[in-house]
């Protein structure tokens, strides 16, 4: 606390202390990650500082904690970070800790695992979904349908929903990908018996539609849904295995469809909202942006562009007029908003990349574990600088705001491990 000298005016002392108070509480209330791509969903950080120049000299581990396998990536609120595991192929776990230090609070772990078919196995059989959290709220779908709400401060069990034990659905053939999301004090996740909307409080399911799906290639979901308004109206933008889709938020009703073409229902990326028009891309099927109307209760769907680059597993982030994807190819390309026109591919990249922008800047997380720093710009790919950071590193990054300075939290597939990325 700042000394306060008392042969100062008191107006001066009062301002003095003010602002000691205030850097105290700046310092004691981090910025949140709360669930999958962030705060927005989209991979965007908004409001914050801009990022240190280099990763090489200022990024430094503040904390490390060993961990067993998991692709969910770690989300944060109230100074505190979540992060699941499988363990022993046979249960599933979640624990938390203190975002500065890295000291654990408290876990929670259930029976829950399940293998993926063989032709899956070397992308792990492994809990997956990202969960999502509010203050007070933790909600986790694990690998066999089943979604747990815990309390963030304590762990302890507020309720659960067994959507095949309850809702009669099978389990989905490569276990629960979709990741939940938290909105106005209700719960929307996709499982095996469809999109399903339910109460925070308690649990309750309020209703469920985009159901079914006859076989391997359109049982379930591997895209996560979000929000967005289009043409004037908040809705939930789904992608099912086949379609892509608009649905009330109060009701549940879908608003609009469109079929999406994708090999063997692979339409995993999360659809990427540009003002009135959305951004999808499919493996084995194109890149497409397709511009929404509305007439009272009557939509248009009208594909603006499509072109032959393919998105795979990983979700794109848009920049002013340009949209930012990794590939199915394993390269990273640019494209313009208005005609689809590739402004630059890059060579291979890796497998799969997470990635977060903040103004005019990238950050990217390969799967072989390499952070890159990357100019946002439709000029040219130009990165600025990378570091290794782990060797298996398939979850979503993290970066939030601590004591002033960003930190970026890295879940490899046996730890997580949090940055402090200072000025030098």
């Amino acid at each position: 606390m700042t000394s306060v000298s008392p042969r100062l005016p008191l107006a001066v002392c009062l301002s003095l202390l003010l602002i000691s108070i205030c850097s105290v509480a700046a310092a004691v209330e981090p910025s949140s990650w709360n669930q999958w791509r962030g705060p927005n969903r989209d991979g965007t950080i908004n409001g914050e500082a801009a990022w240190p120049a280099r990763l090489n000299g200022s990024l430094q581990v503040a904390w490390k904690v060993s961990l067993q396998p998991s692709y969910s990536g770690p989300v944060t609120v109230d100074g505190m970070v979540f992060t699941t595991e499988t363990i022993d192929k046979q249960f599933e776990r979640v624990s938390a800790y203190d975002l500065r230090t890295g000291e654990q609070t408290w876990e929670r772990q259930w029976e829950g695992s399940m293998s993926v078919p063989f032709f899956a196995a070397a992308n792990g059989d492994w809990i997956r979904s990202t969960p999502a959290c509010v203050s007070g709220y933790l909600v986790v779908l694990g690998m066999r349908d089943v979604l747990v709400c815990l309390n963030t401060d304590t762990g302890e069990e507020r309720w659960r929903v067994d959507f095949p034990a309850e809702h009669g659905s099978e389990l989905q053939p490569f276990g629960a990908a979709s990741s939940p999301l938290i909105h106005n004090g209700s719960v929307y996740v996709q499982v095996g018996a469809g999109l399903a909307k339910l109460s925070l409080e308690t649990g309750q399911v309020q209703w469920k539609v985009l159901g079914g799906g006859a076989d391997m290639s359109s049982k379930g979901a591997f895209s996560s849904p979000t929000i967005a308004t289009i043409a004037g109206l908040e809705q939930l933008l789904v992608q099912t295995r086949e379609e892509l889709c608009g649905v009330s938020l109060q009701d549940g009703g879908v608003l609009w469809k469109e079929p999406i073409e994708a090999f063997r229902g692979m339409n995993i990326l999360t659809p990427l909202p540009v003002k009135d028009a959305i951004f999808t891309a499919a493996h084995s099927g194109k890149s497409q942006l397709f511009d929404l109307g509305r007439d009272g209760d009557s939509w248009t769907v009208d594909e603006r562009w499509n072109q032959k680059t393919q998105g795979y597993m990983s979700s794109p982030v848009l920049v002013g007029d340009h949209i930012y994807l990794h590939l199915k190819n394993e390269r990273f390309t640019c494209l313009s908003v208005e005609d689809g026109s590739i402004q630059w591919t890059s060579s291979p990249v890796g497998k799969y990349w997470s990635m977060v922008q903040n103004k005019d800047r990238l950050l990217s997380l390969s799967a072989d574990g390499k952070l890159r720093l990357i100019a946002a710009s439709p000029e040219e790919y130009n990165v600025i600088d990378e570091k290794d950071v782990a060797e298996d590193s398939w979850a979503h990054l993290a970066v939030v705001t601590v004591d002033d300075s960003p930190m970026i939290l890295v879940r490899a597939l046996n730890s997580l491990t949090a940055y402090r990325w200072n000025i030098p």
